[in-house]
């Protein structure tokens, strides 16, 4: 604690085990929600994969090649709006008022230059599976899905960007009643639609794809229509003046999102190149690896939400010219995220089997093998867990200080270097197979993890004056 409990100067004042404390507790207040929030995201998806799984594995295989294909264009544009949380939270924490207008305008405008050529590479989404050698008939499956999902993507998008909106006035939880809203709509959109049920005609893929759309469009509209009727939100007047240009902002959302795009996407081909060296061991490594993964995507969604309110927290207290309070903020994040993820680490390493055994039967002899790997790929699991919540609230506190660019370096370095590098290795010349894999996640989180904190560190040490050193101060 004695880390935490010094700024950057030196000691803090007397009631810094208030300070402290009351920092803990409003960023908590703001991660938990957002944390939920994207559980119900990640329970509306595995609703999609659950029904597609009922027509058949054919269907199932077609409607994961879609979502892979989709995937990489949706985390580009959703770490793109990321800008949008620390240019919010800045402006809020300056009280300029119109520059969250002005930077919500710009967000629009940046979703719907992005939503082009994302749109148009999803329109020859089939071609392009195609040459690239996939199966025809999984692919004709993939194309329907996506040729009705993909006109949903601008909208989950831009619900994100008012998600951020809302999140830097420390207020999420009014997005994670919608999206339970969403997850109950889903799943009735989902029956009717791919089933034909209650009188609807039998669409299949294709009517995954339009119940998806249905609910990413609605969920927007139920939340751009809260906050323009909400009494604290109606005075930024937030589609005033849509037409009208900003160019330095919008130009400020690429040059910060597009490095945080750019390490989003390191990070999960990080994990999506895992699952390509797994699959080139065996089949019952990469079924143990296809389960332990899901946990560790699960738990993730924690410190993912402390990330979150760590760009908030320290972007306000910036904002506020108030470098202290800001460095505090970032630490106490920092600290969270390892510390939220110390009981799934725990659970993963003494209850492994346990927890495979909800995947697999453990009484059937094919299984063995499978759920072994399942085991020790979690106990590994266990360790990354902590560099896995490190790492990411360290960038969501760099985020707050519009540092974007260096991070972006640190995790393709990290990620791809040390990481992938260290799992080729690890896995091939020396034999330890998965184990050598996931023992290579960790390094590479490991290292992102410890060169992000001491970016942070380095870049709030500032020689303050005793009288603006004070957190407190605002």
């Amino acid at each position: 604690m004695s880390m935490l409990q010094s700024t950057a100067n030196g000691d803090l004042p007397e009631s810094a085990s208030s300070l402290f404390w009351t920092e803990v507790r409003t960023t908590l207040a703001l991660a938990l929600p957002i944390a939920l929030t994207q559980i119900a995201q990640m329970a509306m998806n595995t609703t999609d994969v659950l029904m597609t799984g009922w027509l058949g594995p054919v269907e199932l295989a077609a409607g994961q090649l879609g979502h892979t294909f989709l995937f990489p264009l949706m985390i580009t544009m959703l770490g793109t709006m990321f800008a949008t949380s620390a240019m919010f939270a800045q402006e809020l924490g300056a009280r300029r008022y119109k520059g969250v207008r002005r930077t919500f305008r710009q967000g629009l405008w940046v979703i719907g230059t992005m939503s082009v050529p994302m749109l148009t590479l999803l329109l020859w989404s089939e071609e392009i599976l195609l040459t690239m050698g996939q199966d025809p008939v999984v692919v004709q499956g993939s194309a329907d899905y996506l040729s009705a999902a993909m006109w949903g993507m601008p909208f989950m998008v831009a619900f994100g960007l008012l998600r951020n909106f809302i999140a830097a006035h420390s207020r999420p939880k009014p997005a994670l009643y919608i999206l339970i809203v969403g997850l109950a709509l889903n799943a009735v959109a989902d029956y009717v639609l791919i089933f034909g049920s209650f009188g609807a005609p039998r669409l299949e893929l294709f009517g995954l794809g339009i119940a998806t759309t249905i609910v990413q469009i609605t969920m927007f509209f139920i939340l751009l229509i809260f906050v323009l009727r909400d009494r604290r939100y109606k005075r930024y007047m937030l589609l005033a003046r849509f037409f009208k240009p900003d160019w330095p902002r919008y130009r400020e959302v690429w040059v910060l999102g597009a490095p945080i795009a750019g390490a989003k996407v390191a990070e999960s081909g990080l994990f999506a190149a895992s699952s390509f060296m797994i699959g080139l061991i065996g089949v019952n490594q990469l079924a143990g690896h296809s389960v332990a993964i899901q946990f560790v995507a699960i738990a993730f969604m924690i410190p993912f939400g402390v990330a979150q309110a760590a760009t908030v927290r320290v972007g306000i207290n910036i904002g506020r010219g108030n470098p202290a309070a800001a460095k505090l903020a970032g630490r106490v994040s920092m600290a969270l995220g390892v510390l939220v993820m110390l009981p799934s680490a725990l659970l993963y390493m003494t209850m492994g089997e346990e927890l495979a055994g909800l995947f697999f039967d453990l009484h059937d002899p094919d299984s063995a093998r499978a759920v072994s790997f399942a085991v020790s790929f979690l106990a590994i699991g266990a360790l990354f867990q902590l560099a896995d919540g490190g790492q990411a609230v360290a960038a969501g506190a760099l985020r707050g200080i519009k540092d974007t660019r260096v991070p972006m370096a640190i995790a393709l370095v990290g990620y791809w270097g040390f990481g992938i590098g260290s799992a080729v290795l690890l896995a091939f010349p020396l034999e330890l197979g998965g184990r050598g894999v996931w023992m290579g996640l960790a390094i590479g989180l490991a290292v992102v993890w410890v060169a992000l904190v001491v970016r942070f560190e380095r870049l709030t040490y500032v020689r303050l004056p005793q009288s603006s050193s004070n957190p407190s101060a605002n």
